[in-house]
């Protein structure tokens, strides 16, 4: 399998606080990792930092080889391998679904707009979307939102997605939709990275689990079916005792 993504030594504080711990971690073309664990132990910015929205104070974060350095100007162009949906959608509310797509794609890559616009409606087809393309994003539901920032994310065509947190935002019965996209992108070959307290969704989809506590992986598998039956730490099981999962 091709390595795409390489972590080692990785440390950020903010202030004093110490928020990742020597982090390491490989991840594989077409591999799905899952990141869990308590609020605060520092997910959301372990991904922050794999794509340079965050400077570290020690360890290393490359992709494809590339360093994740948010200093040079290289970082403009790396994070155009790496895709990244928030909790928050980031969508611009007074632009139409199709101009928060073409966005990026025409003004940062200067790509052709005429095929950008026939790939982003290839893709909202695939979410069932396409009939939205012209209504303005303050228009959509929070679920519709998540939706088109994910096809805004692909139009990119990045190596690797990170998704943080995407879910959270949403009323329960928009939760599936979000979901249901993400499991097909996994099955299309997608590789992904995703931060998530959907403890169903975390076991349906992921190659592979990372526990996160004070900041550091206290435990990662690729027995995922195992990690939800019997965690190995003690941390883990309390933590899942938590859940009420089926």
């Amino acid at each position: 399998m091709k390595e795409l993504l390489k972590v080692k030594h990785l440390h950020k504080k903010f202030g004093e606080n110490v928020v990742l711990n020597d982090i390491d971690l490989v991840v594989n073309k077409g591999e799905v990792v899952v990141v869990i664990g308590p609020s605060g132990c520092g997910k959301s910015t372990f991904l922050r930092c794999l794509n340079g929205l965050e400077k570290v104070q020690g360890g290393v974060v490359t992709v494809d080889g590339l360093p994740v350095e948010p200093d040079k100007k290289s970082i403009i162009k790396l994070r155009q391998k790496i895709g990244m949906v928030f909790q928050s959608y980031e969508l611009f509310p007074h632009l139409s679904v199709i101009d928060n797509l073409i966005l990026a794609p025409t003004k940062v890559q200067k790509r052709n707009k005429e095929e950008v616009i026939r790939e982003a409606i290839e893709l909202l087809e695939k979410v069932n979307l396409v009939e939205k393309k012209d209504f303005f994003a303050r228009q959509l539901s929070g679920g519709q939102k998540q939706r088109v920032a994910i096809v805004r994310a692909l139009l990119m065509h990045p190596d690797i997605l990170l998704f943080d947190e995407v879910t959270a935002a949403l009323d329960p019965e928009m939760v599936h939709e979000v979901l249901q996209t993400m499991l097909n992108l996994a099955k299309s070959g997608s590789t992904m990275i995703i931060v998530t307290h959907e403890m169903n969704f975390a076991r349906a989809i992921a190659d592979r689990i990372l526990f996160f506590d004070k900041g550091e992986i206290v435990e990662q598998t690729d027995d995922v079916k195992a990690f939800f039956e019997k965690p190995k730490t003690k941390r883990a099981q309390r933590f899942l005792s938590t859940f009420s999962y089926s």
